[in-house]
């Protein structure tokens, strides 16, 4: 589906769908794994005219959704999408590669610059304008008033992104970990592309991603000590996406902790289970006023998931995954 708009969302009305092409076309850049890369050139032109054009945009509440990818992250801020007042981006990678380079763990438009982790020091004057102006303009180019960016991994960055945005809020998905890195696995074996050093998948661009995340959370986290005795390679998908879920639950509960008034908890069982209660209160919390446009679109749009089956996952990353199961608040793996 291009830019994520089936028949559902269609019958929310051509303004929303208009809104969500724009979006997509203009700001979000296609990145590896994906069709359309020849039209980045153009993406990135248009991006970079916006940041250098002088003025400087107001930004009214900005919402991240944060957490793991394949978590329900994206059909989340497809639900947000179809609010009236709503701009949204899916993980508008080009437009964050403009504004700061080091985001891109992924090695989708840089390789060896990313950074999981960038805190308010690495906010300079200059970059807070650019993201304002970048912003700004696009809720000015699609006609809304409040955007909603969905970016996983911002959730190791949530005091640089206050520091640019300081009345920004966040939402932290969580699901359980077992459908999570089944899914992980699974993304990558259908949407994986290439071969050898050359592959491009769920971890990066010649596995980029995986590299990082390593280097940068793995070998620097005391609780990892025994999975980094491992050695890096030592990992296949399910253990790789075990490691990666389990670093990204807890780095999501540090900063609910650490700021509960802007970072905002919401689990995916909870949003299928009851999505008028959960999508009513998110919307309270992110100062949108309701919609109903959104909960009749949940109707719609969340299916229920059948359960996945535990992956065979190494004893150290087994004992990881099992602690942060239960700090997340999950039962025991079957």
């Amino acid at each position: 589906m291009v830019a994520q708009i089936d028949a559902a969302y269609r019958h929310h009305g051509r303004g929303r769908v208009l809104r969500r092409l724009a979006s997509y076309a203009l700001f979000e850049g296609r990145p590896a794994t994906t069709r359309g890369q020849w039209f980045n050139p153009a993406v990135f032109a248009w991006l970079r005219a916006l940041a250098v054009l002088p003025g400087h945009p107001r930004i009214d509440r900005p919402v991240f959704i944060t957490g793991l990818g394949r978590s329900g992250t994206t059909i989340l801020g497809l639900l947000l999408s179809v609010h009236r007042d709503v701009g949204f981006l899916n993980e508008p990678k080009a437009l964050w590669h403009v504004i700061d380079p080091r985001q891109d763990v992924n090695g989708n438009y840089a390789v060896g610059v990313g950074r999981y982790r960038l805190g308010a020091t690495d906010v300079t004057p200059v970059l807070r304008v650019r993201a304002h102006r970048l912003f700004g303009r696009y809720l000015a180019s699609v006609g809304a008033r409040r955007v909603v960016d969905k970016y996983p991994e911002l959730v190791f960055r949530i005091p640089y992104v206050r520091a640019i945005f300081p009345d920004a809020r966040f939402i932290f998905i969580s699901r359980n970990g077992v459908d999570a890195c089944q899914s992980i696995v699974r993304w990558s074996e259908r949407l994986g592309r290439g071969a050898g050093s050359t592959l491009e998948d769920w971890w990066g661009r010649s596995d980029s991603k995986w590299h990082m995340l390593w280097r940068q959370l793995v070998d620097t986290d005391p609780d990892c000590a025994d999975i980094a005795a491992l050695g890096r390679d030592a990992l296949d998908h399910a253990n790789r996406a075990a490691v990666e879920w389990a670093l990204t639950m807890r780095e999501g509960l540090r900063q609910v902790q650490a700021a509960p008034d802007v970072v905002v908890p919401v689990r995916y069982e909870d949003l299928l289970a009851d999505p008028d209660g959960e999508l009513q209160r998110l919307q309270s919390i992110c100062g949108l006023e309701p919609d109903a446009a959104v909960v009749a679109y949940a109707r719609d749009a969340l299916h229920e998931n059948p359960a996945k089956l535990m992956p065979t996952l190494l004893p150290p990353v087994q004992r990881l995954f099992d602690e942060t199961m239960a700090q997340m608040g999950y039962g025991a793996p079957a």
